[in-house]
C-alpha cells in the first residue's frame, strides 16, 4: 500500500492531492519530478552588448511569440541581477523538444555592437552564472549543463561561447 504524502510542495507551490499533481503534469504545466530534469540549457538573449534588454522587453517579446510568460526559468542581466520566471519543475518554453526535461538559463547579450555573435558576458554575469549553475547542479545532480547550440538539431550560435567548461561542474569543492 502506498502512503499518501499530500499536501506536498512542488516547485514552490502547494499541491493538495495526487489528482492535482497528475493534472498539472498531464496538462504540460509541470515536469514529472526532479528526475525529469536531464539538461540545464544556457542561452543568450541575442541582443547587442551596447543596448539594454530589460525583463519587460523579454516578456513582451516572448508574449509576442505566443508564450504566456518568459520561456526561460532564469534571466541574468548585464548587472548580474538574476530574475526567475518559471518555477523549477514548470515546463519551460526555451528549446523545442527539450522543454519537458530541462531548465533554461538565459543571459542578456550575446551579440557585439555590430550585431555579430560574441561572448559579451560581463564579469558580474559570469560570476552569477557559475553560482546559479552550482545551485541547480545540487538540485539536479544528473543534469548535463549544455549550451542551446549543443543540442541536436539546433542551428544557432546561442549561447555565444562554449559551455564545455560548465559541462561537468561539480557543486562540491
Amino acid at each position: 500500500m502506498i502512503q499518501e504524502t499530500f499536501p506536498m510542495t512542488v516547485g514552490g507551490e502547494e499541491v493538495l492531492t495526487e489528482r492535482d499533481l497528475l493534472t498539472r503534469v498531464e496538462s504540460g504545466q509541470a515536469m514529472s519530478g526532479a528526475d525529469a530534469v536531464r539538461f540545464i540549457v544556457i542561452h543568450c538573449s541575442a541582443t547587442r552588448s551596447d543596448r539594454d534588454y530589460t525583463v519587460e522587453q523579454l516578456l513582451r517579446d516572448h508574449k509576442a511569440r505566443g508564450f504566456r510568460t518568459v520561456g526561460y526559468h532564469f534571466y541574468i542581466r548585464k548587472s548580474g541581477v538574476i530574475t526567475q520566471h518559471r518555477r523549477l519543475l514548470e515546463v519551460g518554453a526555451h528549446v523545442r523538444g527539450y522543454n519537458r526535461c530541462s531548465i533554461g538559463v538565459c543571459y542578456e547579450g550575446g551579440l557585439d555592437v555590430d550585431g555579430k555573435p560574441a561572448d559579451t558576458r560581463t564579469p558580474e554575469q559570469k560570476a552569477q552564472l557559475i553560482g546559479l549553475l552550482l545551485k541547480l547542479r545540487r538540485l539536479f545532480p544528473a543534469a548535463l549543463i549544455v549550451g542551446h547550440r549543443d543540442l541536436p538539431g539546433v542551428k544557432k550560435a546561442c549561447p555565444c561561447f562554449s559551455c564545455e567548461e560548465y559541462r561537468y561542474l561539480s557543486p562540491y569543492p
